[in-house]
């Protein structure tokens, strides 16, 4: 679905760069059908040299290659972007944007394309257990929505939606949750450390704990809850350290962070929407 087709980003950074690493790594369509434009050339060169990718300095340069665009560039410099690009761009190419906090209405404003797919990845992305999800115009056709998956795919699994307005809801709970898990993470291994463990240890025995409890929950297809239980006996060490977490409030402090999360997202991208269309780019 990819072997045809020239696939180029405006953007090299690290969620590029997984991007192709996972598609070259599942030969999902072959490097030299792969052009990366990105300001930096020693940034250029690494990714040559890594995946037999092309690249280039020049964003138009990309961008009248591509049957498929990826747009991964950070919010405040594309509509600079989207200005250089627009008068090459093919007719009928795709634009998939994972540029945090852009509207759709933007993009196709922005490009000229009505075939336009927005993606909300997250950082796990970068060793391929990234979670995206995404959305597409209606102008995409099943074709493009196949070659959409597969580059998304690229990063770990995916989930298309049938409404924009669920991209705010991902950013607070998959496109942040990252960091959620990693203060609990540096929470408890704060916590071995204190009790007497090396932080080494502490650290070991922290992420393969974690590691191994998602694990577990992927395979047993249970309500949490019933998992818990399954660790937790009558006035045991569970049962003590649960209740100090429930008395301390942490459900409402989760639920409180995500809400204040989903609501910046919607307001950024309101923000967002406004700039643009006061710089007539929506």
């Amino acid at each position: 679905m990819l072997r045809e087709m020239t696939l180029s980003f405006i953007g090299s950074g690290n969620m590029a760069e997984a991007m192709i690493r996972g598609l070259t790594g599942r030969q999902l369509i072959p490097p030299h059908n792969i052009v990366a434009a990105g300001p930096r050339r020693i940034r250029g060169r690494e990714l040559e040299q890594r995946y037999h990718v092309r690249w280039t300095q020049e964003n138009q340069e990309a961008a009248k290659q591509a049957d498929i665009l990826v747009l991964s560039v950070k919010p405040q410099v594309l509509p600079q972007v989207l200005v250089g690009i627009k008068p090459v761009l093919k007719s009928d190419v795709l634009v998939i944007s994972i540029v945090a906090g852009v509207r759709i209405s933007t993009l196709v404003s922005g490009t000229g394309t009505e075939q336009v797919v927005r993606a909300m990845p997250n950082t796990p992305g970068q060793v391929g257990k990234g979670m995206t999800v995404w959305t597409a115009t209606k102008s995409v056709p099943p074709a493009r929505h196949t070659q959409a998956n597969a580059v998304l795919g690229a990063l770990g699994e995916e989930i298309f939606v049938d409404g924009e307005e669920y991209l705010d809801m991902a950013t607070a709970l998959s496109g942040t949750g990252p960091a959620y898990v990693f203060l609990f993470i540096e929470a408890m291994i704060d916590a071995g450390v204190h009790m007497g463990f090396s932080r080494h240890i502490a650290e070991r025995l922290v992420l393969q704990t974690i590691d191994g409890s998602v694990a577990v929950a992927r395979e047993a297809k249970r309500h949490p809850a019933e998992l818990r239980n399954q660790v937790t006996s009558p006035g045991g060490t569970a049962a003590e350290a649960l209740y100090q977490l429930e008395k301390g409030g942490l459900r409402t402090i989760v639920s409180r962070a995500i809400w204040a999360a989903y609501q910046k997202s919607k307001l950024l991208g309101d923000l967002g929407e406004k700039e643009s269309q006061e710089q007539g780019y929506s």
